[in-house]
Formats: C-alpha cells, structure tokens, sequence
C-alpha cells in the first residue's frame, strides 16, 4: 500500500526531527511505577501471597506477571491512542487537515500507515519495561508464544479499530483531552488488564465485553499467565475479530461525516 508506506515514511521524518519525548515518558512511566508498586504491595503488605479471589478471576497465581502483563498492556493502549486517534486532529491543529482531505488518497491507507508507525516506535519505547521487570527479577511464564503473538496482534487490531471512530469524534467536536481521557479511564476499568474482571459488578462485566480489547487482553492473560493453549483461547480471538471488525465498520462509516463537520466548523 503505498499510502500507507509514505504516510509511515512521513510521519518518521517528522518524529526523527523532533520526537516528542513527553509522550513518551509521560506514557511508560506510570506502567513502570504500577509494576513497581505492585511489587511493592505483593511483598510487604501481601507477604508474597494473592488471595484466591484473584486466582480464580485471573487463572493464576503468578500475580507480579499478571500485573506486568497488563499494565504494560494498558500503557501500550494509551500509547498507540495518543498517536493513532489523534492523527486527524493533529493534521487539524496543524492546519494542513483540509489538504488531507483533498488530496487523491484513501483515509484507511493514511490511518494503517500512521499507526504501523506508531506500533512501531511505541513497542521500541516500551522494551524499557523490560528493564523493570528484570530488575524487579519478575518471570513472565509463556504458555502458547502463538497465541501470545496473535494476542499482541488481536490488541493492536482492536486499539487501531477504537481509534479510527474516536479520531472522527474528535476532529468533530474540536477537542481530544475530554475523549481520549474517557476511553482511556473506561478501557483501564473494563478490559481486564490489571485485574480480574471478576471484581467487577456484573453489569460492568456486561459492558466490558463490548469492546475488542477486553477479549484481546483475555488472549494476552491466558497465554502468558494462565496456562491456556492456542485451542483454549480461539473462541476469544474470535469474538475480538468480531468486534473489531465491527468497530472499524462503524469507524469508517462515521468519519467521512465527521470530516464534513470539522470543515463547518473551520469555514
């Protein structure tokens, strides 16, 4: 795709020349602190044990690696948000957003090539967690490496999915804090990344399967931490294709809309 090729080549001139290293800290930061934290808790106030409330809701016991799992999981979701869903308003605040929409390239094309950019540099940003967790001597046990890659996979799928209808609500209304704040508040409560969705209300746990990323981080989960082969885990990769599928749909039919919108609000 050669959109896609040139929008991912663009972007890493621009973020070769000036990289925005508040974005970066600002975001690997808080999932190291929670792994440290978390470290923390599990030996002076826990005595090195979890209940088993929290063996039965996550499938294990190995509670330091579910937590590193996730939470480098939830950071790389806000990551691959704060670039993925805020390209069209940051073509709008730069003023170049109605050139993009003039010019002869399809929008999917632009978005796939900025968010492999993203996927990119924000992976290499996030081996720093790495360090953490060696440092802490933190064992990620791997149960199935394929289902932990389609994990990886199934995540980055949902993320780009969310990200392509939130990128139209923002453009529309003219903001990105507000929107991107509240996703980034519902996915941490909902999807499971940090702890058991099992400590939520039921109703919670209703909602929580409407989003791609809470079957992705159940793939992520079971194949790290709790033991799960590939067979076990299908059925919820499945319902992550599903709903991604759906949400990048929806995405895709709501942003030509809110394209028109923000050109209303601009002229």
């Amino acid at each position: 795709m050669p959109i896609a090729r040139a929008t991912a080549w663009r972007t890493w001139q621009m973020t070769r020349r000036a990289y925005p290293w508040t974005y970066a800290v600002g975001t690997v930061l808080p999932a190291a602190l929670t792994i440290s934290l978390a470290y923390l808790g599990y030996h002076a106030i826990g005595g090195g044990q979890v209940g088993d409330d929290f063996g039965e809701g996550s499938g294990t016991t190995a509670y330091l690696a579910y937590v590193a799992v996730g939470a480098t999981a939830f950071q790389f979701t806000v990551r691959l948000i704060l670039w993925s869903a805020k390209a069209l308003i940051t073509e709008q605040r730069q003023g170049t957003l109605g050139a993009l929409l003039i010019a002869p390239a399809g929008r999917l094309p632009y978005l796939v090539g900025f968010t492999g950019f993203a996927v990119v540099s924000s992976l290499v940003e996030f081996l720093t967690l790495g360090m953490v967790v060696a440092l802490l001597g933190i064992t990620i046990p791997v149960a199935s490496p394929a289902a932990a890659a389609l994990g990886v996979l199934a995540l980055i799928g949902a993320v780009f999915a969310l990200s392509v209808g939130l990128g139209g609500l923002m453009i529309a209304a003219g903001e990105a804090h507000i929107s991107q704040n509240t996703v980034f508040i519902v996915l941490g409560l909902l999807s499971g990344f940090t702890f058991p969705r099992d400590y939520l209300p039921q109703p919670a746990q209703w909602l929580a399967e409407a989003f791609p990323t809470t079957a992705a981080m159940d793939v992520l989960h079971g194949s790290l931490t709790g033991g799960q082969p590939l067979g076990e885990l299908a059925p919820r990769l499945a319902v992550c294709a599903v709903l991604t599928v759906a949400y990048l749909l929806a995405g895709l039919w709501f942003l030509p809309r809110a394209e028109a919108r923000a050109v209303e609000r601009t002229y």
